[in-house]
């Protein structure tokens, strides 16, 4: 209903660029930024530097090469993390280096495609929508950061004690046992960014099967992405648990094994983050633990060693 609505309001408008502000007509003594001291002393952001050129330009130069091809397949590709389906703006819409104006306008400036392109470019056109929607529900809810805009979840039995706090951890570090999870956390770890498709399998194992607090996970995602948006990333954590604006029930559960043989089913995800099983059978890829011996032996791996078990039993 929202996305209706908002297509209604302003279907054509145009970008308006922000006006100029004045230069101050004295400058105040300041810092260079290197005093300041910011950056880490230990590299652990390598990968970051990697992934991402902050700044508008790259922001209009990656909306460029999208809308160039990768747009028109987006209702399908979207869903497949080993492959580059989706825009990759989140991160310069969070920091403004670009708004969803300009991209509605850009997108509807596209010449008419097929019928399988102009699914991809609604679908995607959507999903601004959806992040505009987050925006809305937290200016009318802005506690929904922290709290359960459905309140009843405010009672609910979460896990708590030691087990709790290293089944956190595991999840944190990749360390789960269950690939495709471990592949997502890894991702995010190294390049402060995490497939969608993956975000919600991620946040299912930790709310539904390890059932520890959607907060502990929206914490963990505000402290690691780069697209930490606080509107986004509370609405899509309670939207996996449950809580949220959203008529599905609580027993949304992903399967994270079935998720992983659906849109990663040659493990090229897995495999490229998770190097410990990049030999291992595709047939297996995704449930290292049901694996006969020889097959990890032939791709060396020691579950327990180099690999873990599983930390939760996913039929439980």
């Amino acid at each position: 209903p929202f996305w209706r609505a908002l297509q209604a309001l302003c279907p054509e408008a145009e970008p308006r660029p922000p006006a100029q502000p004045p230069a101050p007509a004295v400058w105040p003594d300041s810092l260079e930024p290197e005093a300041l001291g910011l950056l880490p002393r230990i590299p652990w952001d390598g990968g970051l530097a990697q992934a991402w050129q902050p700044g508008e330009p790259s922001a209009l130069a990656r909306l460029d090469q999208f809308l160039a091809g990768p747009v028109n397949r987006y209702a399908n590709d979207r869903d497949l993390p080993a492959d580059d389906g989706t825009s990759r703006l989140s991160p310069h819409l969070h920091w403004g280096e670009i708004s969803p104006r300009r991209i509605w306008a850009a997108l509807r400036a596209l010449p008419a495609g097929d019928e399988a392109a102009m699914q991809g470019r609604q679908v995607f056109l959507a999903e601004i929508g959806w992040r505009e929607f987050a925006h809305h529900l937290l200016h009318q809810f802005p506690d929904m950061i922290s709290r359960p805009l459905d309140r009843r979840f405010e009672r609910f039995p979460w896990q708590a004690g030691p087990s709790a706090d290293a089944n956190l951890r595991a999840w944190q570090q990749g360390r789960t046992g269950i690939p495709i999870v471990d592949a997502g956390m890894r991702q995010l770890w190294h390049t402060g960014w995490m497939h969608n498709r993956v975000r919600m399998i991620v946040g299912s194992l930790l709310t539904k099967n390890l059932r520890l607090p959607w907060q502990q996970g929206e914490d963990w995602f505000r402290d690691t992405l780069v697209d930490a948006d606080e509107a986004s990333n509370s609405m899509g954590w309670q939207w996996i648990q449950g809580s949220g604006a959203d008529a599905a029930p609580y027993f949304r559960i992903f399967n994270p094994v079935r998720q992983g043989e659906r849109f990663d089913p040659a493990g090229r995800y897995v495999r490229q983050w998770l190097p410990e099983l990049a030999q291992v059978a595709k047939p297996w890829i995704h449930t290292p633990w049901l694996a006969p011996a020889g097959v990890l032996a032939a791709a060396g791996v020691r579950l327990g060693s180099h690999y873990p078990e599983p930390i939760v039993d996913l039929a439980e």
